[in-house]
């Protein structure tokens, strides 16, 4: 019975990234989606905007790797970064983590700054496999949560929520596929980034590597961590 369920989700979920993936590349500030490498250095960060408005995080509850129900209301008045990511990634999740513990080490013992990681693959990563993950990891802050819940909702929340797209695809080594994007958001729950240059938000930074960028994600990221923390 749970075989035929899991396929019946997984075909869900499926359609769900056939639908929205098109739709994720052409929503955000006035229809389209920017993800240029050519970034000047205005100390002010941009609003992401759907419909001309602000966009926000949506409202989530899910459990974290302590089995502690973490939602929305949790992050309030800090800052964050998103990932969306899975235990069992055999690619680009290892190379992301690598990164995202630079910005733990960095503004993890601080009180005002956090980390949601949300795995695509809730059905295998229990509370019990993520906490066995942040130790592989050996992550001390307990401002990282890595968080699990219903695989409808995630999914969501990835591709509808934050317009960073992931999907079940079995054709692929890991059986999941997605964007090794992080998101920064500020102490109000809206998306922030840094403009391109060209007076567009780049939206995201790359969690991996870019080899066609002087500057890495990251070390953006650890830039305007510190803008939003000192409420420039």
């Amino acid at each position: 019975m749970k075989k035929y369920s899991y396929i019946g989700i997984s075909f869900i979920v499926l359609i769900f990234g056939i639908l929205f993936f098109p739709k994720i590349m052409e929503r955000i500030d006035g229809n389209s989606v920017n993800h240029h490498t050519r970034l000047n250095n205005s100390k002010e960060l941009s609003f992401i905007k759907m419909n001309n408005e602000k966009k926000k995080v949506p409202d989530f509850v899910f459990l974290n790797q302590d089995s502690l129900f973490i939602g929305n209301e949790d992050f309030l008045g800090k800052v964050f970064v998103v990932e969306f990511f899975f235990t069992s990634c055999p690619s680009i999740c290892i190379e992301m983590n690598k990164n995202m513990k630079i910005l733990d080490k960095e503004f993890g013992e601080r009180e005002n700054f956090g980390i949601a990681s949300f795995t695509i693959d809730p059905n295998h990563d229990t509370p019990k496999v993520l906490k066995e993950y942040a130790e592989l990891l050996e992550i001390k802050s307990k401002n990282w949560h890595f968080l699990t819940g219903n695989i409808l909702d995630i999914y969501s929340l990835s591709n509808s929520g934050f317009n960073i797209f992931s999907s079940i695809n079995p054709d692929i080594a890991g059986g999941f596929e997605h964007q090794g994007f992080f998101a920064l958001i500020d102490q109000n729950g809206y998306i922030r980034s840094r403009d391109n240059g060209m007076g567009s938000p780049i939206v995201y930074y790359l969690g991996i590597e870019d080899e066609n960028s002087e500057k890495q994600g990251v070390d953006m990221l650890k830039e305007d961590i510190l803008k939003l923390l000192n409420n420039e």
